[in-house]
């Protein structure tokens, strides 16, 4: 092997090992089976969330854990076959989501494992993590419980008010 080929599969392994550091989520798929129309729709749902996505050599993103520390099942007997990674810098959980809801449509994607916030998840926990709310959407019905008791005292007031209204409209006209 050539010295250039040397230094660009070392440039490789260095900007994985930069994604992986600085990543809240790196969550591995198999995208065997996946058209290139569906894995363009992929890329750009990805793009979109602010996740870089991208397909390296097994033994490329092998040596990136490995020189991490801390991805120690991304190894020979899990990271095997047809491999797309995806990194989340923001957002732990969006990956997960954007998987799950994709292989809807893509039945052939499959989450195979990953890290979230620095602990291992195989293919079920992926699974059960896409499945808990975003903070927004918490945040939404947490607003939305305390919306309900409020819109409720507002219909009260108001209903009072228009009785008492009318009382005094039938006062004024018995009078």
């Amino acid at each position: 092997m050539s010295q250039k080929a040397i230094d660009i599969k070392q440039g490789v392994v260095s900007e994985i090992v930069e994604k992986m550091q600085k990543s809240q989520s790196v969550v591995v798929i198999d995208y065997k089976g996946v058209t290139v129309e569906q894995a363009t729709g992929l890329r750009n749902k990805f793009r979109e969330a602010g996740i870089d996505y991208k397909v390296y050599k097994n033994t490329l993103v092998r040596r990136a854990a490995s020189e991490t520390g801390k991805f120690d099942k991304f190894d020979d007997e899990n990271l095997i076959g047809t491999n797309a990674i995806a990194f989340s810098y923001d957002d732990a959980l969006a990956p997960a989501k954007i998987i799950a809801d994709f292989a809807k449509t893509a039945p052939k994607v499959e989450f195979k494992m990953g890290y979230v916030e620095g602990e291992f998840y195989d293919a079920e926990q992926l699974e059960a993590l896409s499945k808990i709310p975003s903070r927004e959407e918490l945040i939404a019905k947490l607003l939305g419980s305390f919306k309900a008791p409020l819109s409720n005292f507002v219909y009260l007031i108001d209903a009072l008010a228009k009785k008492d209204g009318e009382a005094t409209a039938e006062g004024e006209a018995e009078a």
